[in-house]
């Protein structure tokens, strides 16, 4: 692996290059904070799609990606006076030191002068440490739940929700009583929807998976990752059923659904074969 030096000379060499692209390049040249935003999501869904398939080569190549989106950000705040990327950089650095106070940091630059504290013994400990440095700081969230983005995806936003208010105590005492909360969600879900009532069945339908996500939260699930493994398999399994119906020279919509149903009975068993014959080979 690189040295520390390479790494900062690259780095380096990264800043070079997109500062010379905002100054010649036509298109970076026009670019502002609002016309960059969704190549900037579209380049976050990227990255989280090669960690989900733990794709390495793919990973570097979209933190990359990402890094560059950074570096972009920081040239337009540099040009507007606001900020710049040591800026950033020495924030953040300043920033992690004052939420670490069980680490000593003296002697270093911007040393927080914290009190050190009783070492946390787990990650969760660290975790509730944090939400209550948060609230200290200068601009730090103001409630606990103000520091949850408001554009995060619905799934997401809804265990991190769940996340900070367990950090401060709002909790179930015991894991397993949270399958009430489940249940009752459930059996006012399907009154509502026996009574074909599209509104309440919608909000309803809400408190149901907000129950199921926290239930996955307690079971240290993460319901977005089983989420998204579970698209993917129905992706495959369905494009098993779509192409064997077409080496049978049949359209979909011309087949029973006991035909469809067949053909994915047959890719759920194809993909058990698979992942029988990877587990014994990876354990040869």
């Amino acid at each position: 692996m690189n040295t520390r030096e390479a790494k900062i000379e690259a780095f380096g060499h990264l800043l070079d290059v997109q500062e010379r692209l905002r100054k010649e390049c036509p298109w970076d040249r026009k670019q502002t904070f609002q016309s960059l935003r969704p190549n900037t999501i579209e380049e976050t869904f990227e990255l989280a799609d090669a960690l989900m398939n733990n794709d390495m080569h793919n990973v570097k190549k979209e933190l990359g990606d990402v890094m560059e989106h950074v570096l972009f950000y920081a040239i337009l705040g540099d040009e507007s006076g606001e900020f710049d990327i040591a800026d950033v950089c020495n924030q953040e650095a300043r920033k992690l030191m004052f939420r670490h106070p069980f680490i000593d940091w003296t002697g270093w630059r911007d040393d927080p002068k914290a009190d050190s504290g009783d070492m946390p013994h787990n990650s969760e400990e660290v975790e509730q440490t944090w939400e209550q440095i948060k609230q200290k700081e200068k601009d730090g969230n103001k409630t606990v739940l103000s520091g949850v983005p408001a554009s995060l995806p619905s799934l997401i936003k809804a265990y991190r929700i769940q996340d900070k208010a367990r950090n401060v105590g709002f909790d179930w005492q015991k894991r397993e009583d949270v399958w009430d909360k489940v249940r009752e969600e459930l059996h006012e879900l399907e009154v509502e929807l026996a009574k074909d009532d599209a509104i309440n069945s919608e909000n309803e339908l809400g408190d149901f998976l907000f129950s199921i996500i926290n239930a996955a939260r307690l079971y240290h699930l993460n319901p977005d990752n089983a989420l998204e493994q579970t698209n993917q398999k129905f992706i495959r399994r369905f494009g098993y059923v779509e192409q064997k119906a077409k080496e049978a020279g049949k359209e979909l919509r011309d087949m029973t659904l006991g035909e469809m149903d067949d053909l994915w009975n047959e890719a759920k068993c194809q993909e058990r074969k698979n992942d029988s014959q990877y587990n014994k080979s990876d354990n040869q």
